[in-house]
């Protein structure tokens, strides 16, 4: 099976890669995340992507579309639902538009590691897209693997990002802490 994996950072992509080699799935990385701001954080995490890639000798893709004011602009009147209304379906539908274009049989995402993530609502994105453009969704519930992905990822000495990517999930993480 040809798949590709969008990818969001080097941290959650350990325990997928780990889980779909056990399978005997080799999935090509795909890096499409215009949500990642400022764009110090950005680099920050497709630089260790990059490293890590050719650390465990896997096929990384960038798209390299930074998106900052495409995304605000996108998001700014609805920010309580920017994740599925924007955010997931932007970064999902250009890994599945790319899967698509370049012969890949499936496609799936590190999205699905993630417990702070809108799981089921990620699915369902992933399965209309899967019959939008007639490519299969594989599924897998990555979360079952994540402090041990995290855990692995921070022994390896990559970077670990404290927000999910966005400006405005970095301003509800600093306001939590308040």
């Amino acid at each position: 099976m040809k798949l590709l994996m969008h990818t969001c950072c080097a941290p959650c992509s350990v325990f997928c890669i780990e889980t779909l080699r056990n399978e005997k799935i080799e999935p090509d990385l795909y890096w499409y995340n215009p949500n990642i701001h400022p764009y110090m954080e950005y680099k920050a995490r497709r630089d260790c992507l990059i490293e890590y890639s050719k650390k465990i000798n896997i096929n990384l893709i960038i798209n390299e579309n930074y998106g900052l004011r495409e995304f605000c602009k996108n998001v700014i009147d609805n920010l309580e639902n920017r994740c599925v209304n924007y955010c997931y379906r932007i970064r999902l539908e250009e890994t599945v538009r790319y899967a698509k274009e370049n012969g890949y049989d499936a496609f799936t995402s590190t999205l699905f590691v993630s417990p702070y993530q809108k799981h089921d609502e990620l699915k369902k994105i992933c399965e209309e897209l899967s019959k939008k453009y007639n490519i299969e969704f594989l599924y897998r519930d990555f979360r079952v693997g994540f402090r041990e992905g995290q855990a692995k990822a921070r022994e390896l000495g990559l970077y670990m990002q404290k927000y999910c990517g966005c400006i405005f999930s970095e301003e509800d993480r600093y306001s939590k802490q308040m």
